[in-house]
């Protein structure tokens, strides 16, 4: 019998995809994966030594393609030889992480159902925190995107998560799941096309337009496949490939019956500073719990800035707390509370108090860094932008010196009643908007005082 084995080649895949994740960083599959023609195949014998985990390896592309429509719900899972390229990689060379995913899953699945649920989406969405995170809520990718969704800073703010020294919104399981929700149904509303909404949480909905007016303004992600970048045009097969493996494991042999689960928890309402070790040490639990818990709190500390944080806490030491939660919280009070604030300190900006600037309209970077007298570069960092877009409304904090904002007169640009203006919606661009106005392009950022093409959702234009 002769057995044909059809080599694949991976570019320059990242080594998080190559092993199961570690629990402190985790970057998102980058890279497309080429099937080589038919006529490079090699022709040998399967073998198999005894202490060699069996791995089938005989499904055909009927095979494949018939499972995956047996599961397709509201998402096209459209089977090629880029997604069995991807297949492959998940059943075969990369087993581990799929199994690893198995184990997890029940971790925070429930939890995804029940907001896609409420925002009337896709079960199978509950599948693409994998593909971003590897179900890991303190992933950081090289792009310094976060959590079990890979938030951005920009686009976290959008959706109403909030990033400081001691919290971050983002790596809080519920609050990113259901902003994540709401992101993907905008997206979906903007392309009308899950695969393309999938595109764009990948690479942003700008860039999916510009792929699709390349197209020739075709429909469908496989025929824009080509104008997309790189690494979204590997974003939607392995999504795909993703579902098929966790759905047909048993099939691979690659079943597993552990899960991981949390400890049973209680919640406990804090409004003042709380060191989680002390918790940890006088409740009789391990902080590795409370961590797991809350991955939210970024250095084990809850400020007391008057705010209410819901904080878990394993059942059986809620119950040593309630024995004796007097003394037990006026020591978790107390401890680490001026470290952490010299520690918080010590990472802000050290050239003065910071004053907040709110972004009028037609402001841009340079201009408000002019008035300050302080650098682009240093409001980039303070402020943790990646690019110079900012948007009318925004919050900036500007660390110059007090004495120096004095000396600078702020005044705020002065519209007429009859003066139009238009906010910005994901994925708008200026094209578009050109096109909705009335106006050139060029007429528009004229008006703005826009040095490029950049835009930010929520960003207020004159238009008139």
């Amino acid at each position: 019998m002769k057995v044909f084995v059809v080599l694949l080649s991976i570019v320059a895949f990242p080594l998080w995809a190559q092993n199961p994740l570690p629990d402190t960083l985790a970057i998102p599959l980058t890279d497309t994966l080429n099937v080589i023609d038919e006529a490079d195949t090699v022709e040998m014998m399967p073998v198999f030594p005894a202490d060699v985990e069996f791995i089938p390896g005989d499904d055909t592309p009927e095979l494949l393609s018939d499972r995956l429509l047996c599961i397709q719900q509201y998402i096209p899972l459209t089977y090629n030889t880029t997604v069995h390229g991807f297949i492959d990689y998940f059943t075969v060379r990369n087993r581990d992480y799929t199994r690893a995913m198995q184990r997890k899953k029940d971790l925070y699945f429930p939890l995804f159902e029940k907001y896609l649920e409420k925002y009337n989406l896709p079960d199978e969405l509950k599948y693409l925190s994998i593909i971003e995170s590897g179900l890991n809520p303190r992933a950081v990718s090289r792009a310094r995107a976060v959590g079990l969704w890979q938030f951005m800073p920009g686009t976290g703010r959008y959706f109403g998560l909030q990033t400081d020294w001691y919290i971050d919104d983002r790596m809080d399981p519920e609050k990113s799941t259901e902003a994540a929700c709401r992101y993907l149904k905008q997206l979906h509303t903007i392309f009308g096309d899950w695969e393309l909404a999938l595109a764009a949480y990948n690479s942003g909905p700008g860039t999916v337009r510009k792929a699709v007016r390349k197209s020739g303004y075709k429909k469908s992600f496989w025929e824009v496949y080509p104008h997309l970048p790189r690494e979204t045009r590997a974003y939607v097969p392995q999504f795909i490939a993703i579902i098929y493996a966790m759905n047909y494991a048993e099939h691979h042999n690659m079943l597993e019956t552990v899960r991981e689960e949390f400890p049973p928890y209680d919640t406990l309402a804090v409004n003042h500073h709380l060191h989680l070790g002390t918790l940890a040490k006088l409740t009789g639990t391990c902080l590795e719990d409370l961590q797991k818990l809350n991955p939210a709190i970024r250095h084990n500390i809850i400020p007391g800035n008057g705010k209410t944080y819901t904080v878990k806490i394993p059942i059986y030491a809620k119950t040593n707390l309630d024995s004796n939660r007097v003394a037990i919280l006026d020591s978790a009070m107390r401890v680490g509370k001026k470290e952490s604030a010299v520690m918080m300190y010590a990472s802000a900006p050290a050239n003065g108090a910071a004053t907040v600037y709110k972004v009028a309209p037609g402001d841009v970077l340079g201009g408000i860094a002019l008035r300050f007298n302080v650098s682009v570069g240093a409001l980039k960092e303070w402020n943790n932008l990646t690019s110079n877009t900012i948007y009318a409304g925004q919050k900036l904090y500007v660390y110059a010196p007090a004495q120096q904002i004095a000396k600078k007169t702020i005044e705020p640009i002065l519209l007429s009643p009859d003066t139009k203006t238009y906010i910005v919606q994901p994925g708008d661009t200026l094209w578009d908007i050109s096109r909705k106005a009335g106006l050139t392009v060029e007429k528009i950022k004229s008006l703005n005082n826009l040095k490029n093409n950049n835009l930010q959702p929520g960003q207020k234009l004159i238009v008139g």
